[in-house]
């Protein structure tokens, strides 16, 4: 069964895997090798905005410091994170989800993302289009070494699928390092399943600076971690235990 068929229609419906069984886990796997970052320029690959906020803040906010240059790409315009809305359009959203992009990303102190605008929830059948965008920005510095961090291929999600198959595609032909940072993972995976490369795993720990500013930069995103209005179809997209998830101590990524 592949992740997305384990995922459902319904990504949110119930509580998933609680955080303190992924602590747990964490705290009997043994030591995680840590995340290293070898580049001049990473390119981060994100299909909704605020994927590569809750996914990677704290990696980007430590490249940036580095003197690593950091480019964001967000593929999709993410205008059905509320279908069905009373309140807002799907034009709507994606003005108000690429302005609360745009706020996190100053907050974390990098530059505004390179805007794919491509239709939210249907990424799978926009693989060319998605192509052309991040060969786009990857050419724009060919005398930069480059590294790609994406949403990962495997996340149970169709369109963060999409974006990183795309990812895995274009970094294979080029010969790029890649890294994938998963998001739904944490919500259907069960900890130390066999199914996984757990293997590949990375970690990144954020200090106490870092963490402020992830959190400070999540925050930006209003239109998912508080209700539109009191209508059903404007509740709350990325609840607390969605969140708790997201914002531990480390981030993780996949070695590619």
């Amino acid at each position: 069964m592949t992740s997305t068929e384990r995922f459902g229609a319904a990504p949110v419906a119930d509580v998933g895997t609680s955080e303190s069984a992924w602590q747990q886990w964490f705290s009997t796997r043994g030591e995680i090798p840590m995340l290293e970052v070898d580049v001049e320029r990473l390119v981060v690959l994100a299909a909704h905005p605020d994927d590569e906020i809750l996914g990677a803040g704290g990696m980007m906010i430590a490249a940036a410091a580095a003197g690593i240059e950091v480019v964001t790409v967000c593929l999709s315009d993410g205008s059905a994170s509320h279908p069905g809305s009373p309140t807002h359009s799907p034009e709507d959203l994606a003005a108000i989800r690429r302005g609360e992009l745009d706020a996190a990303t100053d907050i974390l102190g990098v530059e505004h993302s390179v805007w794919g605008g491509l239709p939210d929830g249907a990424l799978t059948t926009a693989d060319g289009a998605m192509t052309r965008i991040v060969e786009s920005v990857l050419d724009e510095r060919p005398d930069m070494i480059t590294g790609v961090l994406s949403v990962w291929e495997h996340d149970g999600h169709p369109d963060h699928e999409a974006v990183g198959r795309c990812a895995s595609k274009i970094t294979r032909e080029r010969g790029l390092p890649l890294w994938f940072y998963p998001i739904w993972l944490w919500h259907w995976a069960i900890p130390g399943e066999d199914t996984i490369e757990w293997d590949a795993l990375r970690a990144h720990r954020l200090d106490d600076g870092a963490m402020a500013t992830k959190k400070a930069a999540v925050e930006a995103f209003a239109s998912q971690i508080h209700p539109l209005s009191d209508a059903e179809a404007d509740q709350v997209v990325l609840p607390a235990h969605i969140l708790e998830r997201l914002l531990r101590r480390h981030e993780y990524v996949f070695s590619r």
